[in-house]
């Protein structure tokens, strides 16, 4: 095919062309060099931390961050083109009830399941403590580490470090937890002394990486007196703190809920010389896709739950009971409140709070105690929910969700509902369950009460 471009054109644009094609062979050698520089054994540490009992978000809200489905996917993702190393800074469990260890069990097989490589004994893991603890790991095959958590005949409850390779670099990896989360029975030994005895008789390692369930004001002061260490990775910090220079040491915390991971890049000449840290702080967002194995991990801890059909008093989310009860201080059920309250028994009928249940069951978290407590009528308390197959007849959000325990009242209209009802909106319309919560906004959508039915005053005495 004849060219386009006049012989004369082309005389005057060869000279032009080679300069072009001169700038963009010098371009692509600059774009290739940190190309070249990366395939200098790169490897990534990743570091969850403070997960308590946060499997998967709740689904109240879009936008929640977190879930170990998300986390799966991003692991994946760098194990791509690098080596990895997974690890947990604590606080994985929500409680110590037979539900939180259920949960906690399933937390630590997702972890597995990601190829995770330590997962430190932070306080929420000692407080189930030490024998429980060993029954957990023998369960899941958890890889448990803490240098300085010990039961009451001053054993360690979990081996002190590890030491694990990835692309050739090895790094060891101690764990340790603050002693103010010491209890009877349990025994907690300072914790720098600890990682120093714990590298006294250490296997030949490249990096030492401290996994490290600590308040920030412990975090920092432990960075600085370790200059041993590589990285002082930590937990509860309140926010996580990005990774930042403390002396010779790095230090960074993942928290609240395992919505972030430390993404720490150890880059390593071809030479073996010393690796070169960097990182970030990463968060688990909703634009992160779910990962399939860990979906099953889920779909595999609902279906523990709908098979135990936990009562409410085996959960840790049942609300204390008043010491000194009145007589009467049990749920009646909505059922109760229709021959006196009709007309506000309809505007609940037609409300969100009466298809409650019905939109768990959508999302088969119906079978989990942690959507329960706000989805049911009278959770824990007597003669509320305990179950979902003890007590279908209290599933939806029910009068009594925000007036209280009223069989007293449903005998006798005189004596006042127990709870001051506006005052129980926030304790499922909280931060996290409903961020836009506004009580006057949402007043509007349940306003009811002036539609009452007369009580006559036989009824009131």
């Amino acid at each position: 095919m004849p060219s386009r471009w006049p012989p004369a054109w082309r005389s005057r644009t060869t000279p032009i062309l080679g300069a072009v094609v001169a700038v963009l062979a010098a371009g692509l050698a600059i774009s290739w060099a940190p190309r070249v520089r990366k395939q200098a054994r790169s490897v990534a540490l990743l570091v969850s931390g403070d997960t308590a009992g946060w499997i998967a978000p709740c689904g109240c809200t879009s936008n929640q961050s977190g879930g170990l489905p998300r986390r799966g996917t991003y692991v994946e993702g760098i194990r791509r083109d690098r080596g990895v190393i997974l690890v947990d800074a604590g606080g994985a469990p929500g409680g110590t009830s037979i539900y939180d260890r259920i949960k906690f069990e399933a937390i630590l097989k997702g972890e597995r399941l990601m190829g995770s490589a330590a997962h430190n004994l932070g306080g929420p893991e000692a407080a189930f403590g030490a024998e429980t603890l060993r029954e957990i790991r023998k369960a899941t095959g958890a890889p448990f580490v803490s240098a300085n958590l010990r039961d009451r005949a001053g054993r360690l409850v979990a081996e002190p470090l590890r030491t694990v390779v990835a692309r050739d670099l090895r790094v060891a990896l101690v764990g340790v937890l603050s002693t103010q989360f010491a209890r009877e029975g349990l025994r907690i030994d300072e914790p720098r002394d600890a990682v120093l005895s714990a590298l006294a008789s250490a296997p030949p390692h490249d990096a030492l990486v401290v996994l490290a369930y600590l308040p920030e004001a412990e975090l920092r002061s432990l960075a600085a007196a370790l200059p041993e260490a590589d990285l002082v990775m930590g937990g509860p910090t309140g926010q996580s703190i990005a990774p930042t220079r403390v002396g010779t040491t790095w230090l960074a915390s993942a928290t609240n809920k395992g919505k972030f991971l430390v993404h720490m890049e150890a880059l390593r000449p071809a030479s073996r010389g010393d690796a070169t840290w960097s990182g970030r702080v990463i968060e688990m967002s909703s634009e992160i896709p779910d990962r399939p194995a860990q979906m099953h991990n889920l779909s595999e801890f609902r279906a523990v739950l709908a098979e135990r059909d936990l009562p409410a008093d085996q959960t840790g989310l049942a609300p204390p009971l008043p010491v000194h009860r009145p007589a009467g201080y049990q749920v009646a059920g909505t059922e109760s409140c229709r021959k006196c309250h009709s007309g506000d028994c309809q505007t609940w009928t037609e409300s969100g709070h009466a298809r409650a249940w019905r939109v768990l069951q959508a999302k088969g978290d119906h079978v989990d105690a942690s959507c329960q407590s706000c989805h049911t009528t009278g959770f824990g308390l007597p003669g509320g929910f305990q179950s979902a197959r003890r007590t279908q007849e209290r599933t939806a959000v029910g009068c009594e969700s925000c007036h209280g325990p009223s069989l007293a009242h449903a005998r006798r209209p005189g004596v006042k509902t127990p709870f001051p009802a506006q005052h129980q909106c926030t304790s499922c319309h909280d931060a996290e369950n409903s961020p836009q919560f506004a009580y006057e906004a949402y007043w509007h959508r349940i306003r009811h009460g002036a539609t009452a039915n007369p009580v006559s005053e036989e009824l009131r005495r």
